[in-house]
């Protein structure tokens, strides 16, 4: 039979009380979240009630009515008005050259600015007689790929240009599948069926009816004989070279079934603009957004087998099938080349998110069905941004957490530490504060206090100091299932920080997790770390804004990186275990970024995640590389690290694309 014994007082009164400092932190927090909520929703209806609003929306509506769109009024009036106002955009350019952007400029945009993408261009894409090289060359291995189209009722010029796209590549091997769902435009079918007289590659299928995006591109991918599928929409278009880089990108992975590339965007006028250089595979970042969106291309036989298009995720069909891909994917090729150009008007979600709503809304429910596939006990909300979502884990258990602050003196920072860990929401974990060299009286005095607290620890660490060898020591005494190296000089913002990194860390395959830190002036010291970035790793979106969105959003997702700051990491203590933990070769710099390196090497994935704030006051303890003994430290430990990951460092950061520069944070292009 089983114990039926009560637990001893002592236990069953130290449970109650942390059962009642949680549900205290609980309602600390909803109130918290109830106020921000009014507050939001009080400053967007003063935002819609406001006169510029309802005179935006009334000249808008009158523009559309006057000069409505695809018709050679509308055409008209662009160019009258781009040619008035073509010589203040002269004066302002040469002002900005003068003078410089101002400096929130590039913060504010989560885009690169165009003038720095054309440079960009001209440098690093093909040119003339590389197209004609690529026309030439013979692939042992060359597959058909089958660019499958659904087609409703697109304007003429955009069918066209599609057509010409595909029709232009480089690569020969291809067949171009489109299925028309009956558009009522007169002028669909003759482009269509002049398509297919023009050359034998292109299949066309007429349907009784139109049967939506997934119908449509159902009956298109039904006209596949490929061995490859890659999906296109009728308004957009291929770079040239597009399919003969996947086809080198197959010869280099032979097993790769699911591949994707970067794409950017044609403006109204058909410039090129706002290019989104992706990561690798990134399973956490593609749960927050569809990042992948295109230039996607399966194998045949995994398009099928993963049940190719399912109705009812009608525009957000490719987001469910990339997600129902990547579950059973050999492997997942990422090819860094702009392949795809994605065209912006009013009906299009690439130049008016709000133009297709239900789109996002069978996006959250993809998002869901994928993890419920998984087994993943999770909830999908929409997130900050139009397009992206929050996945907020269940944890129906709370695992003890192993809190560790390495210490010398510097009360004040810590005593700030462990008062926002104490109204953290999240109540079950011990706290382990490793003492070296304290010397000030009050120091003690603020460690008798702690010690009176029964989940408090203060350990002794006498010898010399060693932030990898501390925390080690201070690891092998915890008794927690998750380790949290944290700072003393950090301060939590949000009662949550804590419960959602733990949510992140519980998941299969996650092995470190980090947050988004803050330096006092509320400019950001830590979203995730770019290995390679100033010779060995850096801090990208350093210095930006709180409030900034970031490149491609990434301020405000959660998402894959390689490498997170000691300063706010939690990890499994298996993890721990099977990365080795600290290596004590890195006495102060580089450690972390060593840890999460090995994190990787044994499997697991590096998150980082917006929804857990702190300050942090850098270097506040330690104080700065300013003397001749830290600065040939650090030269022994930067050699070490190129040493040890010289093979990381020249293949790249995974989670950064290869265009952009190492020598500035804020995702600039190496052209500029």
């Amino acid at each position: 039979m089983p114990d039926l014994a009560p637990p001893p007082p002592d236990a069953a009164a130290r449970d109650l009380a942390v059962a009642r400092r949680r549900i205290e932190q609980l309602e600390a927090a909803l109130m918290r979240r109830t106020e921000l909520l009014e507050q939001k929703q009080s400053e967007l209806a003063a935002i819609r009630a406001s006169k510029a609003f309802r005179t935006a929306a009334f000249a808008n509506k009158l523009l559309d009515r006057l000069f409505p769109l695809h018709t050679r009024r509308r055409t008209v009036l662009k160019l009258a008005l781009r040619r008035a106002g073509s010589v203040p955009a002269r004066l302002w350019s040469r002002r900005k050259a003068k003078d410089g952007p101002p400096p929130d400029e590039r913060y504010l945009s989560e885009c690169t600015p165009p003038d720095e993408y054309r440079r960009w261009i001209r440098k690093y894409e093909p040119d003339a007689a590389e197209l004609k090289r690529q026309r030439g060359h013979k692939f042992a291995r060359a597959p058909k790929i089958s660019v499958v189209v659904p087609v409703y009722n697109p304007p003429a010029g955009f069918l066209e240009a599609m057509i010409a796209s595909v029709r232009e590549q480089t690569y020969p091997d291809w067949e171009l599948c489109l299925a028309d769902g009956a558009s009522p435009a007169p002028h669909v079918r003759p482009i269509l069926e002049a398509a297919a007289a023009g050359d034998p590659r292109i299949k066309v299928a007429v349907l009784p009816a139109n049967g939506g995006i997934v119908g449509n591109s159902t009956a298109a991918a039904a006209l596949a004989t490929g061995d490859f599928v890659g999906l296109l929409d009728h308004d957009d278009t291929l770079a040239p070279f597009a399919l003969h880089e996947i086809v080198s990108a197959l010869s280099d992975h032979p097993d790769a079934d699911f591949l994707y590339s970067d794409e950017d965007k044609l403006d109204t006028h058909g410039a090129r603009v706002e290019p989104n250089f992706k990561p690798d595979w990134s399973p956490e970042t593609l749960r927050s957004r569809n990042y992948i969106c295109h230039f996607t291309v399966l194998a045949r036989d995994l398009f099928h087998r993963v049940g190719g298009f399912r109705p009812g995720f009608d525009g957000a069909q490719d987001y469910d099938l990339v997600l129902r891909a990547g579950e059973h994917a050999r492997q997942i090729v990422h090819v860094p080349r702009v392949l795809y150009h994605w065209r912006m008007h009013a009906q299009s979600t690439a130049a008016n998110k709000g133009s297709k709503n239900y789109a996002y809304e069978a996006g959250k429910r993809a998002v869901g069905e994928h993890l419920g596939r998984l087994g993943v006990d999770a909830a999908v909300h929409d997130g900050p941004i139009l397009g992206t979502y929050q996945v907020v884990y269940h944890l129906r258990t709370q695992p003890l957490v192993s809190v560790v602050v390495p210490n010398k003196d510097q009360v004040a920072l810590l005593a700030r530490c462990v008062e926002s860990l104490a109204k953290s929401s999240y109540a079950n974990y011990e706290l382990l504060i490793v003492e070296n060299g304290s010397r000030l009286p009050e120091t003690h005095a603020y460690y008798r206090e702690l010690r009176k607290q029964p989940h408090v620890r203060v350990l002794e660490w006498t010898k010399p100091f060693n932030y990898a060898a501390v925390n080690n020591h201070a690891a092998a005494e915890a008794r927690g299932d998750l380790l949290l190296f944290l700072n003393n000089d950090t301060e939590a913002i949000n009662p949550d920080w804590l419960e959602a990194m733990v949510k992140l860390a519980v998941q299969p395959g996650v092995g470190a997790v980090g947050a988004k830190l803050y330096y006092a002036d509320d400019t950001i010291q830590h979203a995730g770390i770019v290995v390679g970035m100033g010779g060995v790793a850096g801090h990208s979106h350093l210095f930006y804004p709180r409030q900034a969105q970031g490149y491609m959003q990434r301020l405000r997702i959660t998402q894959n990186v390689a490498a997170v700051t000691g300063a706010c990491l939690l990890m499994p203590r298996a993890v721990f275990g099977a990365a080795g933990g600290f290596d004590e070769g890195f006495v102060l710099a580089f450690n972390d970024v060593d840890l999460c390196l090995s994190v990787l090497k044994a499997g697991y994935r590096v998150v980082w995640t917006p929804d857990a704030e702190l300050y942090h006051l850098e270097s506040k303890t330690r104080g700065y590389e300013d003397t001749a003994e830290k600065q040939a430290r650090f030269k022994r430990e930067y050699d070490l690290f190129h040493l040890k990951w010289a093979a990381v460092l020249k293949a790249g950061d995974p989670y950064y694309s290869p265009h952009f520069r190492l020598d500035r944070p804020d995702f600039a292009l190496k052209a500029a």
